[in-house]
């Protein structure tokens, strides 16, 4: 298991949702520590204020008894202009004043916290009144004792443990959430870090669901798929040329070797004939294995609408073939693909009808009536035909058959592989299918 550093994204989560939760959780804890505070030293002074005011009232009318009728939970005292305390209720009386704090003429009222009194072990909330105007008027004191939990810490202590408490229990839920989230994100990553340049064929999990995490395995398998094509092509670029090419060079190496050797007995002009049908046909070939390492690298922006109708018509007027050649198009199919290659699809296919064709060639180009979404094009010739088991082997690179079908040589051996790879490329298929006498290549591509 890799340690936790904050260059992981489940750590630096963590540790911001940590710390966003404690500056919310704090300010929300200050805000809960004001309004407790508030609340409680309103309803105490309420009650000193009451319980004050009626024994102030009554001093100035003279009805005050001794000792003053209590009041619940408040201390209730008057006290002269000598400190002495003259009156009180019951459960204080003999005890020191709660203040020495004497309101002036100007300011009759004053309301304030005492802490440390003599006698009193609590802070106090306490309501000063001067009874009268008078300089050696009484003052009377209301105190209520203050709630512990306000002036002892506790009630900041618990709100901050609380704070800690909760910014702790939401960091451990952003730690699970986020590894249950990124889970799979590691698993693709250890997929991909096992997967060489020798071994494309492996895939990343592709977890459920529609997510981004979903979406960026099915886009990372779609690459390794791509890029295991890509290799697969120029794996077989190479081992195609090095097989290939090595016969032809080796016959024209030979030939101009010979006449090297021997110049007196070499016709020069017949030596040249020969090494230019040689380097003719390796120029035919790496331009082949060329064509066939690009098919399906063009990419979307390649593509465009192309009336296939017209396309098939301009590549059968190029043509005069030996043989009678017959056409029935359907007008107006269209098809979105890359010209070029479907020109050279097509210049394939009628190449190799005329091939092997003995006296007729038929073209059709229509709806395909298994689908009416794709298009279907039969090239058909009265040759030799193709036997059923190697109907697949003519694709395959290089495959020749039966020398006999075939009026002359030619060619590289690579036109059908061509054909079938664009077609795929086109998302289409090229097929061998049966015919009364020949062979029929069936090509269908998806309608737009």
């Amino acid at each position: 298991m890799r340690p936790m550093t904050l260059s992981t994204i489940r750590a630096r989560d963590t540790v911001i949702a940590a710390i966003v939760s404690v500056l919310v959780l704090g300010a929300l804890a200050a805000a809960a520590d004001l309004i407790v505070r508030d609340v409680a030293t309103s309803q105490t002074l309420t009650r000193t204020q009451l319980a004050g005011r009626r024994v102030s009232g009554a001093v100035r009318d003279g009805t005050l008894p001794t000792p003053i009728p209590p009041a619940e939970g408040v201390v209730l005292q008057v006290v002269g202009p000598d400190g002495r305390v003259r009156n009180a209720d019951r459960a204080s009386w003999g005890r020191p004043p709660v203040s020495d704090l004497r309101p002036t003429v100007e300011r009759r009222i004053r309301d304030y916290v005492e802490c440390g009194r003599p006698g009193y072990r609590r802070c106090m909330l306490v309501e000063a009144i001067r009874a009268t105007t008078a300089p050696d008027s009484v003052v009377v004191y209301a105190a209520a004792p203050m709630p512990v939990l306000l002036t002892s810490g506790l009630l900041e202590v618990l709100l901050g443990a609380a704070v800690l408490a909760l910014s702790a229990a939401i960091a451990c839920l952003t730690w699970r959430m986020v590894g249950r989230t990124l889970r799979p994100v590691e698993e693709i990553r250890a997929q991909l870090s096992e997967i060489t340049a020798s071994d494309l064929s492996r895939r990343v999990p592709e977890p459920p669901g529609e997510d981004e995490i979903a979406q960026l395995a099915r886009t990372a398998n779609e690459t390794l798929r791509r890029l295991e094509q890509a290799v697969d092509r120029q794996r077989q670029f190479a081992s195609d040329a090095s097989h290939e090419l090595r016969t032809p060079i080796a016959a024209l190496r030979a030939n101009l070797e010979d006449a090297v050797m021997h110049p007196d007995d070499t016709d020069l002009r017949a030596v040249v004939e020969a090494a230019l049908r040689d380097t003719d046909r390796l120029e035919s070939i790496i331009t082949d294995l060329l064509l066939l390492a690009r098919i399906g690298t063009g990419g979307p922006a390649a593509r465009e609408r192309i009336d296939f109708t017209e396309l098939v018509t301009a590549e059968l007027a190029r043509r005069d073939p030996p043989v009678s050649l017959c056409a029935d198009l359907r007008p107006g199919i269209t098809v979105h693909g890359v010209r070029m290659q479907l020109v050279r699809l097509l210049h394939n296919l009628l190449d190799n009808a005329e091939r092997y064709a003995e006296t007729r060639i038929e073209v059709r180009l229509t709806r395909d009536p298994e689908a009416d979404s794709r298009l279907l094009l039969t090239v058909a010739d009265d040759g030799i035909g193709i036997p059923e088991p190697d109907r697949e082997r003519v694709f395959e690179r290089f495959t020749r058959l039966d020398t006999a079908r075939s009026r002359s040589s030619g060619g590289t051996g690579l036109g059908l592989a061509i054909a079938r790879d664009i077609a795929t490329a086109h998302n289409g298929t090229l097929t061998v299918e049966d015919s009364p006498k020949g062979a029929c290549f069936a090509l269908r591509l998806p309608l737009p």
